[in-house]
């Protein structure tokens, strides 16, 4: 009898994957459509709900289309996406606007009238922190790119939309929303508001006086439900477009890091991954839950039933190396005419491959777009330091490798503080681990043992997959690390350690004496 299958779509920034996954975690088939990203200026970023349906739809039907397993035998479709982001929608269920995504930081002008009070600790109210760490182990980020931020903003800047919107849903949820027309959301998926109890990890409910405190208004949140409960089976509308069966189930899903999390196989208390891709993030699974304020990261509740993960990301990581070639190297305009070649990223990485390690001291910051590990900061720039005559295409690019590993470096640290021991190794995944190059430089970097997850790229659909068979009683949690095997171990190269614990110390000295500066200039 032909596997099982979930059909798993993964929303991210760029556009969907959409792959069909056995039950066992073995994509076999996957495809990708891209979307529009619409920046604007004072930290706007949105997207168009519509077009992220549109391409789900297109890159669905050229996977159902090919009947590559009898349509019965699709049990389920799971959902994971981008995180922190906001889609007014109406009773309908219809958009009312562009989505807000994670990136946009318009509303973080607002978030000091909820956040302030008159003994303030790090520009937070004594007491309302203390009330947000204890019962949600975090609290709304001053750096504006969360759905607290994003719904202050509408409600002084569109008050048409907030007016209208029946309800605020994160970009996961709305698409379950298409998927079922139920108005939900998963316990996970709206940890980042910061308005649910969490102290009870099998009890997580929205908490009044968080509500109050926040100010966002219960009747405009959906209600809640688990990431691996099934929520509905798909509407006919749905079924049709996507060429699935309406008995078809969706289960709740979980944003993209939760998702990761799983689909990196480092499914243990205290394993560790690493994903790079157009942001990147160092969590792992925890059994308890605590708050670093200083490093703006919390135990927030996994996609895993009963269990608790570190959130955390930081900005712009693969993007670094997608604004390299696109506003630096291959340019489409009068200088350099043409298109990037398909392989440039391949290229980047033999040029980089002829830089010596540590690119003759240059150094790159990545931070294109603010911070939010391990510092909250949206102010904070990219760079190139230590330019000289003799600096080259190949030490750009490796600088670029390497300053996104410093990041990670930086963040890593406060991880391993907060689960309060080093990691052994830790699994790599996302776009960045196909580069054999990068991987190196992260072993060397990290001074850890990175194993390349076999298919990289394929994580989060796997994890989304992994959470709608744990929910079907399909598949058990501990099963899952040994349905996601290791393609290659890169040990640390100890020749490289003077070198990068060098410039490391330099990247934050950087970070620390420009600090000021960028908040001046961007503030």
């Amino acid at each position: 009898m032909t596997d099982e299958c979930i059909l798993a779509i993964d929303l991210g920034t760029s556009g969907p994957k959409v792959a069909l996954v056995t039950t066992e975690g073995e994509v076999l088939a996957s495809e990708v459509e891209s979307t529009e990203l619409f920046l604007s200026e004072g930290g706007g970023a949105e997207q168009d709900p519509d077009d992220w349906w549109r391409a789900i739809m297109t890159a669905t039907r050229r996977i159902t289309d090919r009947h590559l397993v009898p349509t019965e035998r699709i049990i389920a479709v799971a959902v994971t996406s981008q995180w922190a982001g906001t889609v007014p929608v109406d009773q309908a269920g219809d958009a009312l606007s562009r989505a807000i995504i994670w990136l946009d930081s318009r509303g973080a002008r607002y978030v000091p009238e909820v956040a302030g009070g008159l003994i303030r600790i790090q520009g937070y109210g004594a007491l309302k922190l203390k009330s947000w760490i204890r019962k949600t182990g975090g609290v709304p980020s001053l750096a504006g790119k969360e759905p607290v931020a994003h719904i202050l903003f509408l409600r002084h800047e569109r008050p048409e939309i907030y007016d209208a919107a029946y309800k605020f849903m994160e970009p996961k949820d709305y698409l379950n929303l298409r998927l079922t027309g139920k108005f939900l959301a998963t316990v996970d998926s709206i940890a980042l508001h910061w308005v649910t109890n969490n102290r009870n990890i099998d009890n997580i409910h929205y908490d009044e006086k968080l509500l109050a405190q926040t100010t966002l208004p219960r009747e405009k949140l959906p209600d809640l439900t688990r990431a691996v409960d099934v929520i509905g089976t798909l509407t006919p509308k749905a079924a049709v477009e996507l060429g699935l069966n309406e008995s078809t189930k969706v289960v709740g899903g979980t944003p993209d890091v939760p998702a990761a999390a799983v689909g990196s196989g480092a499914v243990g208390d205290f394993e560790g991954h690493i994903y790079v891709g157009t942001s990147s993030w160092l969590t792992c699974h925890v059994p308890f839950k605590k708050t670093d304020l200083i490093h703006n990261m919390a135990s927030l509740p996994s996609a895993l039933p009963g269990r608790y993960f570190i959130g955390n990301e930081q900005e712009t990581a693969g993007a670094c190396m997608t604004w390299l070639r696109d506003n630096v190297f291959c340019r489409d305009d009068a200088l350099d005419p043409g298109a990037p070649p398909d392989d440039v990223f391949e290229r980047f990485g033999e040029l980089a491959a002829g830089a010596p390690a540590g690119s003759d001291k240059l150094i790159f910051t990545p931070w294109l777009y603010g911070e939010h590990t391990p510092v909250a900061n949206p102010y904070l720039r990219a760079a190139f330091s230590n330019v000289s005559l003799r600096t080259t295409r190949a030490h750009m690019i490796r600088s670029v490798m390497e300053g996104v590993a410093y990041n990670t470096r930086w963040l890593m640290g406060g991880v391993e503080s907060f689960i309060g021991h080093p990691f052994e190794g830790l699994r790599f995944i996302g776009g960045g681990a196909k580069s054999e190059l990068w991987c190196q430089i992260f072993a060397d970097v990290l001074d850890r043992p990175i194993d390349r997850v076999a298919d990289p790229l394929s994580a989060n659909v796997r994890g989304a997959a992994f959470v709608g068979a744990v929910g079907l009683g399909r598949l058990k949690v501990e099963d899952i690390a040994s349905r996601v095997p290791i393609e290659k171990r890169y040990m640390p190269n100890r020749n490289h350690r003077s070198i990068y614990d060098e410039l490391y110390k330099a990247f934050l000295e950087i970070q620390k004496k420009s600090e000021a500066m960028y908040n001046r200039l961007n503030g």
